[in-house]
C-alpha cells in the first residue's frame, strides 16, 4: 500500500505516539480554460476489486470517469513512483508493513503496529501523490480531470474491508505508463472554486444550487497529517439519518473501524478530488439533486480543521 510521502521513519513513531496515546505556495494562474472533448475521456470500471482501464495514457491534462459497479465504496489514487520502482517493489516492501501494521492495531498491539510500519522502505519516501478521485459510494460515478507528468504511476484504492485489509492488497493495486506524448487536453471550466489548505481548510464563495457543476480544487498548500496522508476533498450526499460525527470519525483509515466497510448509514459519496502536491488544481463534475451535502477530507479531526463544509442544494 502507497500513502503519503514520509521524511523519514521518525514520522511514523510520531503519529504512533500523537494518535494512539491519546485515543505552498502562492495562488498560480488557472490554466487556459477549453473543454475536454468527450472522446478523450478515460473510463475506469471497478467491478469488485479492480480497476479495469487502459495500462498507458498521455501526458498533460486526463479527464477519468470512474464507475464503481462494486459493492463497496472506493476512490482511485495515482502516485507517481520514483524511478527504478515498480508494482513490484511495493507488494514485496511497503504493502507487508501496513497490511501487518494494521492487523496489529485491530488487535490493540500498538507498540508491534509500530515495528511492521518502521520496515517502510527509504524510497517510500519519494513517492509523490498526484490526485484523482474522491470517495464513490456503490452503484456511483465520478468525473475527474487531473494533470499528469510523464512516468510510472501506481493507480490504487486504500479502503478497507470489513475485515480490515486493504483493498490495494485485494487487486485495487494498477501500474499505469505516462507517455511524453501531450493529450492535448483542458479542463472544463469551473463555475464553483475551492480553495484548500491546513491553515483555512476547505473555502469556496457563494451558494451551491441544484444541476450539473464543474468545481476546480485548488491545493493551497499541502502536509502530512496525523495518519499520513494529506488533505483532500470528497463530496457527500446526507440523509436525515447521517451522523457527521460518525462520518468523521470513519474518514480517518489509522484507527481500527476507519474507511472500513461499510459505510456509515446516511451517507453517499459522489467522488471530488484526491491528495495532491501544493500548487495543484484538479476538476471534477457532478450532477447535484437537492438535499443535504457536506465536504470532508480525509483527515483527522476534519471540522475542527476546517475540512469539514456542509451545505444545502435547494429546489
Amino acid at each position: 500500500m502507497t500513502l503519503q510521502k514520509l521524511t523519514s521513519k521518525a514520522l511514523i513513531y510520531l503519529f504512533i505516539l500523537a494518535l494512539f496515546v491519546s485515543c505552498k505556495t502562492d495562488k498560480k494562474e488557472q490554466v487556459e480554460e477549453i473543454e475536454v472533448k468527450k472522446d478523450n475521456i478515460i473510463e475506469i470500471i471497478t467491478n469488485v476489486m479492480d480497476f479495469q482501464m487502459q495500462d498507458t495514457l498521455p501526458s498533460g491534462w486526463n479527464t477519468f470517469k470512474y464507475i464503481n459497479k462494486s459493492t463497496e465504496a472506493h476512490f482511485f489514487l495515482l502516485d507517481k513512483y520514483p524511478e527504478g520502482r515498480t508494482l513490484e517493489d511495493t507488494h514485496r516492501d511497503v504493502s507487508p508493513p501496513f497490511d501487518n501494521g494494521m492487523k496489529l492495531i485491530m488487535e490493540d498491539k500498538l507498540g508491534e503496529a509500530y515495528t511492521e510500519f518502521a520496515k517502510l522502505p527509504e524510497w517510500f519516501g519519494d513517492i509523490v501523490f498526484i490526485g484523482g478521485s474522491g470517495l464513490v459510494s456503490p452503484k456511483q460515478t465520478s468525473v475527474t480531470t487531473v494533470k499528469l507528468e510523464p512516468g510510472l504511476y501506481i493507480i490504487e484504492c486504500y479502503v478497507k474491508m470489513a475485515n480490515g485489509v486493504f483493498h490495494t492488497s485485494m487487486g485495487m493495486a494498477k501500474e499505469l505508463i505516462v507517455t511524453d506524448e501531450d493529450s492535448g487536453n483542458r479542463p472544463s471550466k469551473a463555475d464553483i472554486n475551492i480553495t484548500i489548505s491546513s491553515t483555512e481548510g476547505i473555502t469556496y464563495e457563494g451558494s451551491i444550487t441544484k444541476g450539473e457543476h464543474t468545481f476546480s480544487v485548488y491545493y493551497k498548500d499541502q502536509i502530512v497529517h496525523e495518519n499520513f496522508v494529506g488533505h483532500d476533498v470528497n463530496l457527500v450526499k446526507l440523509d436525515d439519518n447521517a451522523d457527521l460525527k460518525i462520518l468523521e470519525a470513519w474518514m480517518n483509515w489509522a484507527t481500527p473501524t476507519g474507511l472500513m466497510d461499510p459505510l456509515p448509514e446516511g451517507v453517499i459519496f459522489l467522488g471530488g478530488t484526491n491528495d495532491a502536491p501544493a500548487g495543484n488544481t484538479q476538476y471534477f463534475k457532478v450532477n447535484l439533486t437537492p438535499g443535504n451535502y457536506a465536504f470532508i477530507s480525509e483527515v483527522p479531526n476534519a471540522s475542527k480543521k476546517g475540512m469539514l463544509k456542509t451545505f444545502i442544494v435547494d429546489e
